[in-house]
């Protein structure tokens, strides 16, 4: 079971909203995938605009819990005000603080980062910060009490995979609040690493809504999810320089 803050999910992977072929395209992508939580920014969103499409019409949103994001914020204060601006339109009190420091890597700013998650931790948000794989960078958010710590695994939309998972299983290591791999998985096998590594959950966009058969891939990803976790909690036999029998020697007949 996930546990973000007060609230308990059975499934691991948090589904991104954006950039699908179509509003059908997405909605059985996202049935497929048995999501329990939806991510978008707001700041694409036509909230306050009945007329404009979004793809919360197309949904039944009483079936997933929202998290909405601040992409595009350069500032701490511009994510608090994009925050107070989705909780104000009823969609939920949690947000993926998302603080973009760099246009070219879309890699997060670490100070406006800590910043705005420390004063929306202050406004009762339920508080998930995109943040790079800086393992103290992680440590000091999760001391100033956010409810997750979610690393990128490489920068978002690359499908790079995991570049660095030393970082990765430091940060795991050290938390005690739930760590979500957020950005740059590509395949499932990248998610699957994930999980393996310890992390309590995937969350990612453009590997399903990017992908030639974005239905078959968001199916692909809830499995793979589901297989790393699983052998993670199995335990994997250890390495080894030479081979090991499978079956004991002890008792063979010998011709």
């Amino acid at each position: 079971m996930l546990k973000i803050g007060p609230y308990e999910f059975s499934s691991r992977l948090l589904l991104g909203t954006g950039k699908y072929p179509n509003f059908d395209v997405q909605k059985e992508a996202v049935e497929v995938s048995q999501t329990e939580i939806l991510t978008f920014s707001v700041r694409r969103m036509n909230i306050f605009e009945p007329s404009q499409p979004n793809f919360l019409e197309n949904i039944d949103v009483q079936k997933y819990k929202l998290l909405p994001n601040t992409a595009g914020a350069k500032t701490a204060e511009e994510a608090v005000r994009t925050a107070k601006l989705a909780r104000a339109s009823g969609l939920c009190d949690m947000i993926k603080v998302e603080v973009i420091g760099c246009q070219k890597t879309l890699l997060p700013d670490p100070v406006e980062t800590l910043k705005a998650s420390e004063e929306l931790i202050k406004e009762g948000f339920i508080v998930l910060p995109y943040t790079s794989d800086d393992v103290l960078l992680a440590k000091r958010l999760e001391e100033l009490g956010c409810h997750a710590i979610m690393p990128g695994a490489s920068p978002i939309g690359s499908g790079q995979g995991i570049i660095n998972p030393l970082n990765l299983s430091f940060i795991i290591e050290q938390s005690n609040v739930p760590v979500i791999v957020d950005a740059g998985i590509g395949t499932p096998s990248d998610a699957t690493v994930a999980m393996e590594l310890g992390a309590d959950g995937v969350l990612l966009n453009t590997a399903v809504s990017g992908a030639e058969d974005p239905v078959k891939m968001a199916k692909g990803m809830k499995l793979a999810i589901e297989a790393g976790r699983l052998g993670y909690e199995a335990g994997r036999i250890p390495k080894k320089r030479y081979a090991t029998a499978s079956s004991p020697m002890e008792g063979m007949s010998i011709s």
